[in-house]
């Protein structure tokens, strides 16, 4: 399993992701390749390598043409949802949108729906962050893990005014995670590199146990006095030969006045959120009343904006949170060719032995209804054929 892992020490912006991501092994004609898909013009890509405070770093800069207008999230899911980018590239991306829209929301009291994104909503803004998911995509980085964040003190200049850093939707984003020491005088970090790291990142802390492959230095565009303004990313395999342990947070709410249509609207609200899962069990309440309770499995990084989301979209006075340690297979992510077009496949392992072959449903309900075939044809199909390929290589 490939692990990248983002050591903050420097900070992170959308632009030191990306740099990052080139210096340790993403090929620029690749992701050029692949923001091309996005339809958007106005715009160029600047990419040099060289020094940066001591380090042989990459920037990357993206230089306006013509004039840009602001934008809501409408607006950026269209420009994503027409593009020519694979699933795997736009779900994530419009995750992280979603997720700079809740945090300039909540800090604006308004809805996700009438945030003008200001910055964010900027091309240079879509270009990080849909170029830092297709770039860990190229790099077929399986897991992503960050280091605790430092944000930096003082105040920073933005659309608003002079604000406090970290920036408002900066300390929002950051929400339950940990957070560096900041010595330096500015914004260390700023919302496009929270909103990437905390949706993509499945755990903040020490370096995981991994195997180095590729070092690789995004540079930022600040002179810090203490440290350099850059951000390294790690990558390498996994040292774990069978399953992974970890902890995950586990939320509880029993809801007795729930319709069905609220109770599907709000799984979907919650996996917006970052939940790894949502289920609801029949239970009875106090006064006989039938209900359910409703259950969210979700990260250190995520919890607290599920939590918002009960509350918000629930009738729900109380929320039960426990942690609970969980076994996992290691697994991957494979696209295979079949006579239906490309389909991802989830591969689980346990001690190196493939162990679980499950096809994404996404792929093959996309599949299914452009060849007017059964879902489970085409599930079948993608099996076959990654089988067949897995058995070939062998």
């Amino acid at each position: 399993m490939r692990i990248g892992y983002f050591d903050c020490f420097g900070g992170a912006s959308g632009d030191m992701i990306l740099g990052a991501l080139l210096a340790s092994g993403l090929s620029p004609d690749a992701l050029r390749a692949q923001l091309e898909k996005l339809g958007l013009a106005g715009y160029e890509i600047g990419i040099t390598e060289g020094p940066k405070q001591g380090f042989a770093a990459t920037k990357v800069e993206v230089r306006m043409t013509e004039s840009q207008t602001h934008r809501h999230l409408h607006h950026i899911t269209e420009i994503i949802d027409r593009s020519d980018l694979p699933v795997c590239v736009k779900d994530p991306s419009k995750r992280v949108f979603r997720r700079l829209a809740e945090a300039e929301a909540k800090v604006h009291g308004t809805t996700i729906e009438k945030v003008h994104f200001h910055e964010v909503g900027a091309i240079d803004a879509i270009v990080d962050v849909v170029g830092a998911v297709a770039g860990i995509h190229e790099l077929q980085l399986d897991r992503i893990y960050c280091s605790a964040i430092p944000t930096g003190s003082g105040t920073v200049r933005c659309e608003h005014g002079l604000m406090p850093v970290p920036a408002p939707a900066t300390a929002e984003l950051l929400r339950g995670v940990p957070l560096a020491e900041a010595d330096e005088t500015g914004e260390m970090t700023t919302p496009t590199g929270a909103a990437i790291l905390t949706t993509l990142a499945e755990g903040f802390g020490p370096l995981p146990a991994m195997r180095i492959e590729r070092v690789g230095y995004g540079a930022g565009s600040r002179d810090w006095k203490n440290r350099p303004n850059v951000l390294r990313l790690i990558v390498g395999e996994s040292v774990e030969t069978s399953n992974e342990r970890d902890e995950v947070v586990v939320l509880d709410a029993n809801l007795d006045d729930a319709t069905g249509e609220q109770v599907g609207h709000v799984f979907d609200a919650l996996f917006e959120a970052g939940a790894l899962d949502v289920f609801a069990s029949p239970i009875t309440m106090k006064k006989n009343r039938p209900g359910i309770q409703l259950s969210v499995i979700a990260t250190d990084a995520t919890v607290n904006a599920c939590e918002d989301v009960l509350f918000r979209e629930t009738t729900t006075f109380g929320i039960r949170r426990h942690r609970s340690k969980r076994t996992k297979l290691d697994r991957s992510s494979e696209e295979v060719e079949t006579r239906f077009g490309p389909i991802h496949v989830k591969i689980g392992r346990r001690g190196g032995r493939v162990v679980k072959v499950s096809p994404e449903y996404e792929d093959c309900a996309r599949a299914s209804r452009e060849h007017g075939v059964g879902l489970r044809d085409t599930m079948f199909e993608a099996e076959r054929v990654w089988r067949a390929s897995h058995e070939a290589r062998e």
